[in-house]
């Protein structure tokens, strides 16, 4: 196994706050069904999305850009202990198969009104 990307990407929660309030379908367009709700069925605070979008923004980099993938393909996943992950489909797993991408690893956090994530890609 090596390492063929790694991306960091960082969010101003309060910005990326506005801009959903500002364009309600732009959530429809980045995340999917599951990502915009919690495990409980409540939506997610603007800080749970912020990070959820750096996770995207850092997978795209670890995969070399983010030309022609759809947000929506890729989907962060919580295990039952709060562990992130990131589902891949459609375009992202195309980019990731020419690449030779095996699995991602991915970290999130937000505090301070900065939401950041780090993606390694792994073949």
């Amino acid at each position: 196994m090596s390492i063929v990307g790694v991306g960091i990407d960082v969010v101003p929660v309060e910005r990326f706050a506005e801009s959903l309030r500002r364009t309600p379908s732009l959530a429809g367009r980045l995340f999917t069904d599951g990502e915009l709700v919690t495990a409980t069925g409540s939506p997610r605070s603007a800080e749970s999305l912020a990070a959820r979008f750096a996770a995207k923004e850092a997978l795209a980099k670890s995969l070399g850009g983010g030309g022609g993938m759809l947000w929506t393909d890729a989907e962060v996943l919580l295990d039952p202990s709060g562990r992130p992950s990131i589902a891949v489909s459609g375009t992202v797993q195309a980019r990731a198969d020419s690449l030779g991408v095996a699995r991602f690893h991915v970290s999130l956090s937000h505090d301070g009104g900065i939401a950041s994530a780090t993606v390694i890609a792994e073949s």
